[in-house]
């Protein structure tokens, strides 16, 4: 079996930050003034990433393939899945004005190839790393192709299981990806994703089994998986957004709106805060805490000058400016000097060395 490193991925230059996708997919309806739209929503909301996709409808898919139920569902499927991919389709030329655009707007431009040429295209685009989709990770000429590109990978992992990920990543590694460039997201590919089949503990099983840094790619109606996946340790959340859900398209239902897009990504960035460095120690916050809540040794009773002590005339209560109660045993033997009221705090200057 493979062990890989868990390390985030290097594009991710912040530590402890989690790197958000927007994910735009076809929500632009093939339209490329609504594509720039999306990139100023992401833009808006602070998203690390505005993801489309790339493809070539007849290297995608036959011309009788019918669409996914749950494209049927939300279309109506009148058309086949490649006429439906055909409207949505952008032209290559139209890449270079939206990558154009999304550095103007202060985002990172991002897109899932769907076929080689795709990834070919890509690459000579300009991107931080590549982001293969569910329905490719048992397509070994994809994988190849794209692992021989020398970029990091994100790979999304809806309807596998444990075998189909662990051959992807042998094909990625025998073709050159370094181990520390590849992180898993635990996905499921319905749209949107029942929170029944969320499964999100299957991450983890992820990370523990492969040793890769993971994430998650959300099709869900809400945010709150999501956020529960950064808790968890997601490196990479990805996110289908949409400038209205009653949109005509195959993804816009299970995409969030615009002001859902700035609250997600808030949440996610106030999670990473909960999160802090692992470290446990007493927080800046709460050190003017440390001495009217915690307790110092005093006298459980008067004792006079000359008393030998003895745990019995020890007592503890606050404030916690004295000795610490774990110091008390190292009392014991010692003889007083000063007389000592009833809960007066004994201090090492009333006692002999």
């Amino acid at each position: 079996m493979l062990i890989y490193q868990a390390v985030p991925l290097e594009t991710n230059v912040k530590k402890n930050k989690v790197i958000v996708i927007a994910e735009a997919g076809v929500n632009h309806n093939g339209d490329l003034e609504m594509a720039k739209e999306l990139i100023n929503v992401a833009a808006k909301a602070g998203a690390d990433y505005v993801k489309f996709q790339t493809y070539k409808t007849e290297n995608l898919v036959t011309p009788t393939a019918e669409q996914a139920s749950y494209q049927k569902e939300n279309t109506g499927g009148e058309e086949t899945q490649f006429q439906m991919l055909k409207r949505l389709e952008l032209k290559y030329e139209d890449h270079y004005e939206l990558k154009e655009y999304a550095i103007k707007k202060g985002i990172k431009f991002l897109s899932t190839a769907f076929d080689d040429d795709s990834i070919d295209f890509l690459f000579s685009l300009g991107i931080d790393f590549y982001k293969i989709p569910s329905g490719e990770i048992t397509n070994y000429f994809y994988l190849r192709n794209v692992a021989k590109k020398g970029l990091p990978i994100v790979l999304s992992t809806g309807m596998s299981n444990m075998e189909d990920i662990r051959n992807a990543l042998e094909v990625l590694n025998e073709f050159g990806v370094d181990k520390k460039n590849i992180t898993v997201l635990h996905c499921n590919s319905q749209y949107p994703s029942p929170v029944e089949d969320v499964n999100l503990s299957a991450m983890l099983t992820i990370q523990k089994e492969f040793g890769v840094a993971v994430g998650y790619s959300d099709h869900t109606a809400g945010i709150e998986v999501s956020i529960a996946a950064v808790a968890m340790g997601a490196t990479v959340i990805e996110k289908h957004f949409t400038l209205d859900k009653n949109l005509p398209g195959p993804d816009h239902k299970a995409s969030l709106e615009p002001i859902e897009l700035e609250k997600y990504i808030e949440q996610v960035r106030l999670t990473e805060k909960m999160l802090g460095n692992g470290i446990k120690e007493p927080s800046e916050s709460e050190k003017v805490n440390l001495i009217p809540g915690r307790k110092s040794i005093v006298a459980k009773t008067d004792l006079k000058p000359g008393h030998i002590i003895t745990i019995d005339d020890l007592s503890v209560k606050r404030p916690g400016d004295g000795i610490c109660p774990t110091k008390a045993e190292s009392l014991v033997g010692k003889k007083t000097i000063n007389k000592l009221s009833k809960d007066q705090q004994i201090l090492m200057t009333d006692l002999e060395k």
